[in-house]
């Protein structure tokens, strides 16, 4: 199995904070809580209650539920505050859809401005790792979080390439699923519209991450080969690919 990226291969992937350390930390733990079901549609969250469970002031907490209202995962009213947005399937679908634009985009402005070396080989090092995996023909929990953990830093190593932050604050406006995982099992609202039986992890690659693995490959052939809009048609039609398939699993029965 391969290892895991060092992390000092991964520095500049990470944006300059635009809110304090705590504001950032309690951002995060508050997003991924929202977004994995773990904090319900629908639930309010009391900044004084939040604080006290997070061992965190006021502040902070307020800072990031104002950050998670502009994202749209929560929602704020002068009666009940703020609340945990009720996300449909639907919802996420045209968050993907929308995704797909930004991301092709990141792709063609990465070419077009051209790729600094050490990011140009952290992205064919992912590449390369991913295939090791796919390769290898076996699965399971912990194969997914690594493969998915290497298809995180791909995509985000292309969006920082493209140098325009306020394309990265876009994508930011449409993240209504975990990005870290199978999407048809992190996102609450995607696995209560698909059976079980489709929600399984195989114990071995499965096709649809054998099609994401090809098409990492032929997005970084492209790249490499300095045809922006080449990047850019295959990095659409492969986030695409993640409509197409939450849609046809949410609809058998």
């Amino acid at each position: 199995m391969p290892k895991a990226v060092p992390s000092d291969q991964t520095e500049f992937l990470t944006d300059p904070p635009s809110t304090e350390p705590a504001t950032h930390t309690v951002l995060s733990s508050l997003r991924e809580r929202i977004l994995t079901g773990q904090i319900a549609p629908g639930a309010r969250l009391r900044a004084e209650a939040l604080a006290t469970e997070m061992n965190v002031s006021r502040t902070p907490i307020r800072s990031a539920l104002a950050v998670l209202s502009a994202e749209g995962v929560v929602q704020y009213s002068v009666n009940r505050g703020y609340t945990v947005r009720s996300v449909t399937i639907g919802d996420i679908l045209a968050s993907v859809e929308v995704r797909a634009a930004l991301e092709g985009t990141a792709a063609r402005l990465s070419v077009e401005h051209g790729w600094e070396p050490s990011e140009l080989e952290l992205l064919v090092d992912c590449a390369a790792k991913g295939r090791a995996i796919v390769d290898a023909g076996l699965w399971s929990e912990q194969i997914e979080a690594e493969w998915y953990g290497l298809n995180w830093i791909f995509h985000r190593a292309i969006n920082i390439a493209a140098r325009n932050p306020v394309l990265r604050n876009a994508m930011r406006m449409t993240i209504l699923a975990p990005v870290t995982g199978d999407v048809i099992r992190t996102s609450p609202v995607v696995a209560a519209q698909v059976p079980q039986r489709l929600r399984q992890i195989p114990t071995t690659t499965p096709e649809h991450i054998q099609r994401s693995q090809a098409d990492h490959e032929a997005i970084v052939k492209a790249i490499r080969a300095d045809e922006p809009f080449e990047a850019e048609r295959l990095m659409t039609a492969h986030v695409m690919a993640t409509k197409a398939r939450v849609h046809a699993l949410a609809t058998l029965r």
